[in-house]
Formats: structure tokens, sequence, C-alpha cells
């Protein structure tokens, strides 16, 4: 495994967490901003990933284009 697949998994996972909705799939299980700040345990392993879910999200843009790039490098390179 190099180090390009590598960073191509990191992006597909980027993309997996950035497409989650909150209200859909992250509020009926407790998983969201709001509630994180309500009981106040942002260091938890589980405020960590949510903090993690709502950087993706607002990453977008970035990931957007990254995504481009990698399509780009893929139409080329075979």
């Amino acid at each position: 495994m190099g180090f390009w697949t590598l960073m191509e998994g990191l992006l597909l996972f980027a993309n997996a967490l950035a497409i989650l909705n909150e209200d859909r799939f992250l509020a009926p299980k407790g998983w969201t901003l709001a509630e994180l700040h309500q009981t106040g345990k942002r260091n938890s392993l589980k405020g960590q990933i949510i903090g993690l879910i709502h950087a993706c999200h607002y990453m977008r843009l970035p990931l957007m284009l990254f995504n481009l790039i990698v399509i780009v490098v893929k139409l080329f390179s075979g």
C-alpha cells in the first residue's frame, strides 16, 4: 500500500463523514454538536468524533476540490 492509496482512502473516509445528515442519522443517536455542548464532554472519544464530523461538514468545498484533483489524476494515470 503506497502513500497515494492511503491518501485516497482518507479522502473517501472524509467524504463519508461529510455526507452524513445530522437530522436524519446523528440526532436520533444523540451525536449532535448541540447535545455535546449540553453535556460538556468535549474531550471524550464521542466528543472528538462529533468534532471530526462537523469539521468534515465545514470543509466540504476543499473536499470537492481534492476529489476533482484525484479524479483528474486517475484519468491521466490510469
